[in-house]
C-alpha cells in the first residue's frame, strides 16, 4: 500500500495512491487520523484499518500531494558517503572536507531540519544557495514505526512503517566551507520527499529495491539498495543506540554514484532544471529547480 499526505479545500489528511489518483482514507473511515504521524502511531491496528478502508475509499478529484510527513518528529536523519561508488567520487570531488578516510568506518550522520521539507512537483529555492553550487542526491528513505531505543541489528525491520524518497538537495561549496553538514543541506526546499510511502509489508526485503535519478531526462544514478555500505538495520542500531526513535522519524540511507560533483568538471543544478528520482514501488520524486 502506497500512503500519501494530501490536501484539498477541506484541509490536510491521509489517502492511498491507487495508480495515479488519489483516494481519501478518511472519508472512508472518519475514525482513522487526518495526519500521517498519527496513523503510523497507531501501529498494526490503525494500519489494519486504513488498509480495509482503502477498498471502499472515493478518490479526491482535486487532491495536491503533500510530503508523506510534512513535519518530522525530529530532523530527518541523513546518511553520507553510504555507497562505495559514491565514496569514492565524493572523496575525490575536493569536497570533502578533508576527512581521512574514503570508506567511513562508521556511519556518518547528519540531519536536515523538518522546514527543508517540500513535497512532489515544489520548487528546490536555488537562489537560497548564493554560491551556485547545487547539487541533487537520490536517496530511499526509511520511515519508523515502533520506535525505541537500543534497537537491534537483527530486529530493526520490525520497526520500519515503510519507505519514501527523499532528495538529499546540498549547496556544494557551503558543505565545504562549513565543514559540517547541516548548513549546506539544511537550507528551506533542500529535502523534497515523497511521492508516498511504501508500506514495509510490500517491501520486506528493501535491499532488493532500486534507486534511478535523471536531471532533465538524463539518466544521472542508478543502484540497487544492495550496495549500500552500511544497510537499513544496520543505520537503524547505529542511530537508535543512544536516540530513541520515534514513529515518523525518517532515516535517508545516502546517496549512490552520480551526482554534480562525480563530473570533471562539476555539473550543478541551475533554475529551470528537473530532478526526477525513481524507486519502483514506491513512485517517483519529481521537482524544478526554481
Amino acid at each position: 500500500m502506497r500512503l500519501v499526505t494530501f490536501s484539498d479545500a477541506r484541509g490536510a489528511r491521509i489517502g492511498v495512491l491507487d495508480g495515479d489518483a488519489v483516494r481519501d482514507l478518511h472519508a472512508a473511515d472518519p475514525h482513522l487520523p487526518r495526519d500521517m504521524i498519527g496513523l503510523i502511531a497507531g501501529g498494526v491496528p490503525a494500519l489494519a484499518a486504513a488498509r480495509a478502508a482503502a477498498a471502499r475509499a472515493p478518490v479526491v478529484a482535486d487532491a495536491k500531494l503533500l510530503a508523506p510527513i510534512p513535519r518530522t518528529p525530529k530532523n530527518i536523519f541523513c546518511v553520507g558517503k553510504n555507497y562505495h561508488e559514491h565514496a569514492k567520487e565524493f572523496a575525490g570531488s575536493g569536497f570533502d572536507g578533508g576527512a581521512k578516510d574514503v570508506v567511513p568506518p562508521y556511519p556518518v550522520v547528519f540531519s536536515k531540519p523538518h522546514t527543508a521539507i517540500i513535497a512532489q512537483g515544489e520548487p528546490i529555492l536555488s537562489a537560497l544557495d548564493p554560491t551556485g553550487g547545487l547539487d541533487y542526491e537520490g536517496e530511499l528513505a526509511v520511515v519508523i514505526g515502533t520506535g525505541g531505543r537500543g534497537i537491534s541489528k537483527a530486529n530493526a525491520l520490525a520497526h520500519v512503517f515503510g519507505y519514501t524518497i527523499v532528495n538529499d538537495v546540498t549547496a556544494r561549496h557551503l558543505q565545504k566551507r562549513h565543514s559540517q553538514w547541516v548548513l549546506g543541506k539544511g537550507l528551506d526546499s533542500f529535502a523534497p520527499m515523497g511521492p508516498a510511502i511504501l508500506t514495509a509489508d510490500a517491501a520486506p526485503d528493501p535491499a532488493k529495491l532500486e534507486l534511478t535519478t535523471w536531471v532533465n531526462g538524463q539518466q544521472r544514478q542508478h543502484a540497487p539498495v544492495a550496495d549500500l555500505i552500511f544497510d537499513i538495520p544496520t543505520l537503524i542500531e547505529a542511530i537508535s543506540a543512544a536516540i530513541t526513535l520515534e514513529p515518523g522519524d525518517v532515516i535517508a540511507t545516502g546517496t549512490p554514484a552520480g551526482v554534480g560533483i562525480g563530473f570533471s568538471p562539476p555539473v550543478f543544478l541551475k533554475s529551470g532544471d528537473v530532478v526526477r528520482i525513481s524507486v519502483p514501488g514506491i513512485g517517483v520524486l519529481e521537482n524544478p529547480v526554481a
